[in-house]
């Protein structure tokens, strides 16, 4: 098991490579499931780096494989999401509060909705790693709230019912709150550091598609900066 300051997790390529592109030194690619896994070295610091694909389960598998074989001082979701708060604009970078599953619906059975039946009504960033994240200098405009996260892509057809159903939520993205139980479950701090690319309007898809890098790159600068702050 190898010792790193930080499993940090993303989704795509276009997310993984800001902190490829800044680590002095990049370890062989390993293929673990169906992620990928690099060790990295940036900045004194040593990142286990790991590209889950996209959605829940990828994420929570990756992400598990990563805490088995190593003993992180932290798991960070890092990369891109959609902007759903009415106040949250392309660029922004969103600090989670709270994360919740957006399809999960057992109230019929006296949990509350985004409830995961048998886990906490709402997963947690580790308080003192999102202060130390709201306290970095990297110019970027930061927010924090509540992060959605499941398997639906969100755009103009459904943004409406998910501001509706959870009218706190800052951003949506596909694997956040998946990690954050991941997290519970291992006993490991935890925080959600993710770029808006985009605010699930009618041309979200698109959107994404030409910002993506852009809130790759803002997600990298806060959570580098972040790693920055460690005694």
């Amino acid at each position: 098991m190898i010792g790193v300051d930080a499993v940090v997790v993303v989704a795509m390529a276009d997310e993984a490579q800001p902190f490829l592109d800044r680590a002095q030194v990049v370890g062989h690619a390993t293929q673990v499931g169906g992620a990928v896994q690099h060790l990295l070295a940036v900045d004194g610091r040593t990142v286990l780096l790991v590209r889950s694909g996209i959605g829940l389960v990828n994420a929570a598998v990756a992400g598990a494989s990563a805490l088995t074989a190593s003993a992180p001082r932290m798991l960070v979701s890092a990369g891109s999401s959609g902007g759903v708060g009415l106040d949250v604009h392309v660029g922004d970078v969103v600090v989670a509060d709270d994360l919740l599953f957006a399809a999960a619906d057992a109230t019929t059975f006296g949990y509350a909705l985004g409830q995961v039946p048998g886990m906490p009504e709402r997963f947690s960033s580790t308080p003192a790693l999102v202060e130390a994240a709201l306290a970095t200098t990297t110019g970027r405009p930061l927010r924090r709230g509540l992060v959605l996260s499941g398997d639906s892509f969100i755009d103009g057809r459904t943004l409406p019912t998910v501001r509706a159903t959870f009218p706190q939520a800052q951003s949506v993205d596909m694997e956040s709150a998946a990690l954050a139980q991941v997290a519970h479950l291992f006993g490991v701090p935890y925080v959600s550091v993710r770029g808006v690319s985009d605010l699930c309007g009618p041309t979200a898809g698109q959107d994404h598609t030409v910002r993506v890098d852009d809130a790759a790159e803002r997600s990298a600068d806060v959570v580098l900066a972040l790693l920055a702050t460690l005694d």
